[in-house]
């Protein structure tokens, strides 16, 4: 198993993409740290084996820092971190409200740099930082302009501190989505071709072999992973 006795953080982890990333890090022997801003996953034996911190509101950065303080703790140390944690609006800009782009700002961007700045003092040479970004900010549709500038922004993100890890051997790296396929998008577009959408276990199996030795050669890498759509 090529994660056995690494400890990986995972962001958002009560949500749907959330709870697959943290049984595919399971599965391939992590230990899990798994935050989230919910207090307390819907079904808890879904994360069964994960340490669980809810209630956690990564956009302060103080919260952040005391839960990966306490992660590294309790684990003795952390070798990677997924960011998954983040939000979607559908709003067209004209009649639209500024709040809109603050709250995708702060639940996209924010955590994301947030988790980085307080997860980086516990992560030794050679870690791994994996972001979520979105296939969807590499050109934004009507409707999409909040979300997709703040998952521009994480990728920009993702780009600069691969820069500045480099010499640490720390890889940073971001998928970038289409519409994955979950209960809320399958309720949102009740008309859609479900089977066209990226499954949240091909999602966990890609961040997986990010996490590993295995690409160790890869940062700064934006990788779409769009499935059929």
């Amino acid at each position: 198993m090529p994660l056995t006795g690494k400890t990986i953080a995972v962001t958002g982890a009560f949500g749907a993409l959330g709870t697959a990333v943290v049984r595919e890090l399971q599965a391939q022997g992590a230990r899990v740290a798994a935050i989230d801003f919910a207090a307390a996953p819907r079904d808890p034996a879904s994360l069964q084996g994960a340490s669980l911190h809810g209630g956690v509101d990564l956009g302060q950065a103080e919260a952040a820092e005391a839960v990966f303080a306490a992660i590294a703790k309790q684990h003795g140390g952390l070798d990677g971190l997924v960011n998954i944690a983040g939000g979607f609006r559908w709003e067209k800009i004209d009649g639209g409200s500024l709040d809109t782009w603050d709250t995708l700002y702060r639940m996209n961007l924010r955590t994301a740099v947030s988790a980085c700045q307080a997860a980086l003092p516990h992560l030794p040479d050679g870690g791994r930082i994996v972001n979520i970004g979105a296939n969807g900010a590499v050109k934004a549709g009507a409707g999409m302009g909040a979300y997709a500038a703040s998952k521009a922004g994480v990728a920009r993100l993702t780009e600069a501190l691969a820069e500045e890890l480099k010499d640490r051997g720390i890889t940073v790296n971001a998928l970038l989505p289409s519409i994955i396929d979950t209960p809320v998008n399958r309720t949102d577009m009740p008309d859609a071709d479900f089977s066209r959408w990226v499954q949240p276990a091909q999602l966990a199996d890609a961040i997986a072999f990010l996490l590993s030795a295995r690409a160790s050669a890869i940062t700064g890498a934006l990788i779409p992973v769009v499935g059929r759509v």
